[in-house]
This record gives C-alpha cells, structure tokens and sequence, in this order.
C-alpha cells in the first residue's frame, strides 16, 4: 500500500508494546490509534489486514495489506526459518535447562558461531525475535523452550523447527495451568512433536516423569543418558572435587575422565546432555571435556559464598521446584558432611491448587535427606516446615513470615563450623534480601 520495499527488516513483533526498534515488521488486526508512540520507530512496516485509508498511516511506515495477519506471520516465521540449514537445538525441563543451554553454548562458542537464548528469558513472546536472531554467519541455534501452559512447546516448534530436542527432567511446576502434574508431563512431552521427524531427542531415561512421556511416535533418534548401562552416554565413579564434580562418561566402549564446574549429581546430568547434543553436532567427547572445564556456574545456582560469622552459604535462589530441591539439599549434605547444615528454604510458586501437596511433598524431603536445623520463610513455606515436624524430622524447625527474624536467629545459630543453604526463586524478595544480608564474599574456586 506504502512506502519502499527496500527496508531491511531486522525485528518482529505482534503487539505493539513489542516494538522497540526501527525496522520492525510488526503484524497486527488491530487498528492503530496513536501512531505518535511510534514515530521513534520509523521506518516501520505494518503488516495487517485493517481497512486502513491511506491518508491515516504515516509516511514512515511501510504499510502491506493482507487477506489474514495470522495466516501472514506464521507465512513470514515458516520462510526464514527454512532459510538456515544449521542445528537447532530446544531444550525443556523443570530443572537444568539454563545451564544445558549454558554449557552447549560455551562448548560451541570457541569454534562456531552460536545464538542462543539469554540467561533464562525464555518466554513465548521472545520467540519471534529469538528467531530473527539467527543471521546468515549463524552455525547453531540453542533455545530455551519452558511451559508455563500446555502448548507451549508446540508453539516454540512451531518457531524453530528444532533438530535436536532435549528434555533434562520433568517435576512439578506451573500446576496453575497445567492443573495436574499428568497435565505437566503431557505439556512436557509436546518436545516430542516439535521435533523434526528426522531429529534427534536426548532424554535422562533415569527420571520417572520422563519416562511417562508417550514417545512411540517419534521416527527420529533417541538418546539415553544416565547411570545406567543401557545409556548411550553413561556416567560412573561420580565424586565431589574441590570445585566441581569428577565422574567417568562411557560412550560406545570408550571411557572419559569429565570436570565440570559446579556441584551436585544434577550438574552431571546436565554435562552428559550436553555432550550428547555437541556430538551430534560433531564435536568429539575429548575437545567437549577440555572445554567444559573453563565453564563458569551461574549465579544464584547453588553459588558459594564465605557467610556471617565464617560460615559457608550456599546461595541457590534462582528458582525452586521439588525436583531442585531435592538436588539442592544432597548438595548441602555433600559439602557439609563435618559441618552444621542450616536448610533456609522459601515458598514455591506456580503451583495453583497443587500449591498444599507439593509444600508437603517438600518438607518430605526435608525429612528424609535430612539437615540439623531447618528455617522456612513466608506463608506458605511454612506448610514444609510443619509437614516435615509432622514426620518426626527431629531437629530444630522455625518458621517465619519475613527475613528479619530468620536473619537474627542465623547471626546467633552460625558459625565456622555451619554451612547455609538458601533456597527460593528469583521472584521472592525476602529470600534474596537474606541471601544478600548472609554474604561475606565469594569463595575462591582455585
């Protein structure tokens, strides 16, 4: 309708809040009022199928009438990404799929040219431009692909068109959508679908949610990783180093001796994953080994820090599922074998009507690995705390509403001879303002 169509589109967005930039090719139904909030943002091209008379659109904005904006954009979506025959890698889970992501990133990075999804932003809105980020120099695409309702990951298949799909575990989480934790697994297991047919999927065959997922569809290659002897990247002899973890991988009769950074059985599942993908990248196990010993931890994933009065903190106040939990306090048991072990634990979210059962299913948890003194922070941690009492867990259990009097209970509780796990998610400020009032310093990692 208007404008040149020599504008080199380089964003995409499907609101208008969405759009941040000039060159943007946004597509929208919907009839644009106030064009003056988006005058900082020309040139622009509008894709829609508004009845727009030509006098109301500005100058500076490149204007393509469609029959149908959603049959255009999904038009648009399919033709570039067929323009890139290079792996695309999506991961999913309730734990570990950032630092996957992380360390398949950081493998690849030293030879190819990699886009990947940032930190842990991985929300649908982002797909779009997640995208648009691959650019003709691209060689790997690895992206994030989280639930937070069923469909999810259909739709970032939709998106991406991934080659290889991992799923590191499924838990319990975004039960306020996903209604049930069967409804979990099935939103999960929509990676199976998303999969080009002739992909690969990487599975941990040692998780129980996993293996509930229907798979007898897929056509393409499955990976198994484990401990277990039918795995195709196996792990064995696993043991806790100064700074990491030490573990022996087999993989078609050949044994590895494998560092990686970061503690926890967890952090050895996560490395087997991505071993796994760069090797179908063509990436041999050797030259992934010595790259993951420079991968660096991130932050608020089970970090150590030097505490108040000489005591070690654990900070592990990213997010909080059952599942990281779980490997959070065999962590804590791990580091702390001669020491006091204070478990500092916060609400989980996203959890809807589940939110009772799953706060039990934790202090469960609590009860059978064990610590010797346990703090819950908030509302409704407070449910782990007592459920956990009610198991008979025989140390000394505290609850409380905010970080004040949980902060003066540790200054007089810890010492050299303590080691303190705090764990909650990255939405709950009174977790953080403790974390932050137990931190010395870092501990050195060398």
């Amino acid at each position: 309708m208007q404008g040149s169509d020599n504008e080199m589109i380089q964003y995409g967005a499907y609101r208008l809040k969405q759009v941040k930039n000039s060159n943007t090719a946004l597509f929208t139904s919907k009839r644009i009022i106030n064009w003056k909030k988006l005058e900082p943002f020309t040139p622009l091209v509008l894709v829609t199928d508004w009845p727009y008379r030509q006098k109301e659109i500005p100058k500076g904005v490149i204007t393509i009438k469609v029959a149908n904006v959603e049959e255009a954009y999904w038009k648009f979506v399919h033709f570039y990404r067929y323009q890139f025959q290079i792996p695309v890698v999506a991961i999913t889970g309730t734990s570990g799929k950032t630092t996957t992501k992380e360390m398949i990133k950081h493998i690849l990075s030293f030879e190819k040219k990699v886009t990947a999804t940032i930190l842990s932003s991985n929300s649908r809105t982002a797909f779009l431009q997640y995208l648009l980020s691959i650019e003709d120099d691209t060689e790997v695409a690895i992206f994030e692909t989280a639930v937070g309702s069923p469909g999810d990951i259909s739709n970032a298949g939709n998106y991406f068109k991934p080659t290889i799909g991992i799923i590191t575990n499924i838990g319990a989480h975004h039960l306020n959508y996903c209604k049930t934790l069967d409804g979990y697994i099935q939103a999960k297991g929509e990676m199976v679908q998303a999969i080009d047919p002739k992909g690969t999927l990487i599975i941990n065959i040692e998780d129980v949610n996993t293996s509930k997922v229907d798979m007898t569809s897929f056509r393409g290659r499955i990976i198994k990783i484990g401990k277990d002897a039918s795995c195709d990247f196996r792990a064995s002899h696993i043991r806790y180093t100064q700074d990491g973890m030490q573990f022996i991988l087999h993989h078609k009769m050949k044994s590895y001796d494998i560092f990686i950074p970061g503690f926890g059985e967890h952090q050895v599942y996560n490395a087997l994953a991505s071993i796994a993908a760069v090797y179908e990248m063509g990436v041999t196990i050797p030259e992934a080994a010595v790259q993951l010993q420079s991968f660096r931890q991130l932050n608020k994933h089970l970090q150590l820090f030097e505490g108040i009065n000489d005591s070690i903190l654990i900070d592990d106040t990213w997010s909080i599922t059952t599942t990281s939990l779980s490997a959070a306090l065999e962590v804590l048991n791990a580091l702390g074998k001669s020491k006091k072990k204070v478990a500092v634990i916060g609400t989980i979210t996203d959890l809807g009507s589940s939110g009772y059962i799953i706060h039990e299913q934790a202090g469960e948890l609590i009860h059978d690995i064990g610590v010797d003194v346990l703090i819950t922070i908030g509302d409704h941690a407070k449910i782990i705390a007592d459920h956990a009492v009610k198991l008979g867990i025989g140390v000394p259990v505290y609850s409380f509403k905010n970080n004040v009097l949980g902060y003066q209970l540790l200054h007089d509780i810890v010492d050299a001879n303590t080691i303190v796990l705090i764990k909650g998610d990255m939405y709950s400020k009174s977790i953080h303002e403790l974390a932050s009032k137990m931190k010395k310093s870092s501990l050195p990692t060398e």
